[in-house]
């Protein structure tokens, strides 16, 4: 990963409004570019920066000279960038068999860099405290966190409760994997992998128990079926966390103007990914046609790697750094790129329907001329801004359009938890059918 547009609107306007800038008398003032983006909330939901503050004890405070990376809190700060969504993702083949494990350290790793920078970063778990943290002189870093990968709960709804518990507050239902209960966009014309035309009942159960909870419902990375089977079986805005728009770029992992349609019937979001390949026709067509090459060089390094390590485990990024250089020797995509799929979602979907989801630290440098970092985010606005954006619509996308989607996802789940108090209900996922399915393994 229905409320009428009224209650939409009235959920909405408080969350709109303290993203406000103060009222100005006497002569009236045009607000710039820079005063917008200044006087906003943003909300990126994506980030992968976790893999680093786990496997590299990366310290945001104080990063190495000359760091690659997008996100630590000066960039933060450089920003403006208000809550960052921590992707917890686990690497389906090489953790197979500790999905739980591994999600639980990059979970730990988020609340160490907090503990650590007490002053810079809080943990949030809910719209009130994104605010809390942007309060006062000293804005704090909002830090929540985004589960990649339905793989993490191991076909066991109760892990998926207790990751809620400790701040998730998204599920993505797939990664690039198919699992036991839902279909990829990644593998879904491999005929080796073992479909399930869309989500399985158990699946279906996982989004049910996600909306119970106040958790998000992540439709990036799904194949298309898998999609809509969500849509109909949420009570709950769902998000996509980073896509962008199959009609600008022909990628799977890009949204059709259906797609963005049928987010919009539940008051859902769409966050523009940043990675050329999703923003750019011509990058990504290069990026496919060195698919080949590049995998062998990957291989070649990782086969290196074991000879000078006899014994060891290649380190995670060695993937990445090869992406990477491959990724430089394609001319990399004018950052009209990007803002063009904010302009067509916004344009197809409406303006309440549209945000970021950079993807910052998942894909290297391979982002658009001009965006380097979180430093860079100021050039959307300023972006926006000149195609004629209003204040308020550069607010939305900012995170205006995010906080309001989760502060309704927040409202569902107190609207059903009561019902289930009131009508005296076991909790959800847990009647003697979906024990079956969940021993079934997830069918």
């Amino acid at each position: 990963m229905q409320t009428t547009r009224v209650l939409i609107l009235a959920a909405a306007f408080p969350l709109f409004a303290a993203a406000q800038p103060a009222k100005h008398t006497g002569t009236p003032h045009r607000m710039t570019a820079k005063e917008i983006h200044n006087s906003a909330i943003i909300v990126d939901t994506h980030a992968d920066t976790t893999q680093r503050l786990l496997d590299e004890n990366f310290d945001m405070a104080n990063p190495p000279a000359g760091d690659y990376g997008h996100v630590d809190f000066a960039k933060a700060a450089a920003g403006n960038l208000g809550a960052e969504f921590f992707s917890i993702w686990v690497e389906p083949e090489k953790f197979k068999g500790h999905y739980a494990r591994r999600t639980l350290d990059l979970i730990d790793s988020v609340y160490e860099q907090a503990a650590r920078n007490p002053s810079r970063m809080m943990i949030a778990y809910s719209v009130a405290d994104i605010r809390r943290a942007r309060a006062g002189p000293h804005k704090r870093l909002a830090a929540l966190m985004g589960i990649e990968g339905g793989h993490s709960i191991e076909n066991d709804i109760h892990l998926l409760r207790d990751y809620y518990r400790l701040g998730v507050r998204y599920m993505t239902l797939t990664w690039s994997n198919t699992n036991e209960w839902g279909d990829s966009s990644g593998d879904i014309d491999n005929p080796n992998v073992a479909h399930h035309d869309g989500l399985t009942e158990f699946g279906k159960d996982v989004v049910r128990e996600m909306n119970r909870l106040g958790m998000m419902v992540d439709i990036s990375h799904v194949a298309d079926k898998t999609f809509f089977d969500a849509i109909s079986v949420t009570q709950a805005p769902v998000i996509a966390s980073h896509s962008s728009a199959r009609a600008l770029t022909n990628h799977p992992r890009n949204m059709t103007d259906e797609m963005l349609r049928a987010v919009t019937k539940n008051g859902g979001v769409v966050m523009v990914n940043f990675f050329s390949a999703f923003v750019d026709e011509n990058f990504r067509k290069a990026w496919d046609a060195q698919a080949p090459e590049r995998n062998r060089a990957v291989e070649e390094a990782v086969n290196a790697w074991k000879q000078q390590h006899p014994g060891g485990e290649p380190p995670y990024n060695i993937d990445e750094k090869v992406q990477h250089e491959w990724g430089m020797k394609i001319p990399r995509p004018p950052l009209s790129s990007l803002i063009d799929h904010i302009d067509h979602i916004a344009k197809v979907a409406g303006m309440d329907h549209v945000g970021l989801g950079s993807d910052f630290d998942g894909v290297s440098y391979l982002t658009p001329e001009g965006i380097d970092s979180a430093a860079d985010l100021p050039k959307i606005s300023q972006a926006l801004a000149a195609r004629g954006y209003s204040a308020n619509d550069i607010h939305k996308i900012l995170g205006g359009n995010l906080l309001r989607v989760l502060s309704q996802v927040e409202a569902t789940a107190h609207r059903l938890q009561a019902r289930q108090v009131r009508d005296g209900h076991a909790e959800a996922g847990t009647s003697p059918a979906s024990v079956r399915r969940h021993a079934a393994g997830g069918q």
